[in-house]
């Protein structure tokens, strides 16, 4: 695999894990509206972009098993490094979101319970 090939796997890497990113940090705003229909789908789509980042990375280790030779080049680590903090980026917002519905949770069972008191 030449230089030029290399590089254009390592953008396509770059590309979907930036997307990735970008819905990852939509879904954070959209916990914190308490939107979480929205921030799931966010998360779901962010997966896709994964996916598609991932399947670009797996063709290197394919050709890699193969024999072909890969040079390793810096553009080539940052689009690993994007990739992996995205996809850790994303298993937190995860993590959030769960932590998020719980909070909302415990807030509407209060409020269901003043009412109860009150009323």
């Amino acid at each position: 695999m030449n230089s030029e090939e290399i590089q254009v796997v390592a953008f396509e890497i770059i590309l979907h894990s930036g997307n990735a990113r970008t819905l990852v940090h939509q879904a954070f705003d959209e916990m914190r509206k308490r939107n979480f229909i929205k921030s799931n789908e966010d998360l779901k789509i962010s997966n896709d972009e994964l996916l598609l980042a991932h399947k670009a990375q797996s063709q290197l280790l394919k050709d890699y098993a193969s024999g072909n030779k890969i040079d390793m080049e810096v553009i080539l680590v940052h689009a690993q490094d994007h990739l992996m903090t995205t996809m850790t980026l994303r298993e937190m917002a995860i993590e959030m979101q769960h932590l998020y519905e719980e909070v909302q949770n415990i807030e509407n069972s209060n409020d269901t319970q003043t009412e109860t008191d009150t009323g």
